[in-house]
């Protein structure tokens, strides 16, 4: 087993556990519920004619609530349920129709708190163990807040250079300056150079882009963080924005250092143009991303 296979197998378990425990509420509440549709309440009085009738099957006398079955007109078997109310007569009359009845006993309160209030107690429990895996740590699961960008390092895994890069002469070349900047700092900033505060890569899907950055992470002797624009968008609301926020709160903690964000068009389009109303995930998330682009917030060393 690898090193990467032994420290994704804790948390394949973690995700496994949540799913098989979402599954087996869900199976639990719907029986639950089922269970209920199926009995049909009727009144004593019905319940009477049923009896007079020779309609009833079995018939089931507790201390609160008359239980059984009767036979439907169509001859179809018909779970029932009715009060309990005074009436002397009542155990005679059924044995001269020939219905099997019984007492039912009176349950314990423990196992009719458990019956009638267990699948509720299970959806709250549920509800917490969510709410907490959300407030917890970045390496959980339901973390659905924390950048899931991948933190690169120079000298592990596969080492692509300018040199893999065919043509692209003047974006290699600005590359080349950014990196060079990132090594040196000083060298640019005592001759009042500024460093600059992103560069966007555009073009048909084929043409090299996600390779230069690639080259850029493999040059540069500085963390590069990456991610897609596709994992900003959720179908939470406010993920896509929390998830920049955290991205650029580690390229910070990290600085100097790239932020390369792949496919950027994702999350990329004209502000208010009014597709999805004002609150619009993509929008949000778009206008955090340019926040901390050139908001009031120094990023001094993040690229």
């Amino acid at each position: 087993m690898t090193a990467e296979t032994k420290k994704k197998s804790p948390q394949f378990h973690k995700n496994l556990s949540l799913w098989l425990f979402i599954i087996i509420a869900a199976v639990l509440f719907s029986n639950y519920l089922g269970a209920r549709s199926e009995v049909e309440s009727i009144p004593y009085s019905q319940f009477r004619e049923k009896l007079e009738a020779g309609r009833l099957a079995d018939v089931k006398v507790g201390e609160e609530k008359i239980t059984g079955s009767y036979t439907d007109l169509d001859g179809s078997s018909v779970l029932f349920e009715t009060g309990v109310m005074y009436d002397p007569d009542l155990v005679k009359d059924m044995q001269a129709n020939g219905i099997t009845y019984e007492g039912d006993t009176a349950k314990n309160w423990v196992q009719m708190a458990i019956f009638n209030f267990g699948p509720f107690l299970l959806f709250i429990l549920l509800w917490i163990f969510i709410m907490r895996r959300m407030n917890s740590g970045g390496k959980q699961a339901m973390s659905f807040g924390r950048s899931r960008a991948k933190m690169h390092v120079k000298g592990l895994g596969p080492n692509i250079t300018f040199n893999d890069v065919a043509g692209l002469d003047e974006a290699k070349e600005e590359m080349m300056e950014i990196v060079e900047f990132l090594k040196n700092p000083k060298k640019f900033t005592r001759l009042g150079g500024v460093i600059p505060k992103g560069v966007l890569l555009y073009g048909p899907p084929g043409t090299g882009k996600t390779l230069l950055a690639k080259a850029i992470a493999g040059e540069a002797d500085v963390p590069f963080f990456s991610t897609s624009g596709s994992e900003f968008v959720e179908m939470f609301v406010g993920v896509g924005a929390s998830r920049i926020r955290d991205l650029f709160a580690n390229g910070r903690r990290n600085a100097p250092c790239i932020i390369f964000i792949d496919e950027l068009d994702a999350v990329g389009r004209s502000r208010f143009s009014g597709l999805g109303g004002g609150h619009d995930e993509r929008e949000q998330t778009l206008n955090q991303i340019l926040t901390e682009l050139d908001g009031f917030d120094g990023r001094e060393g993040v690229i």
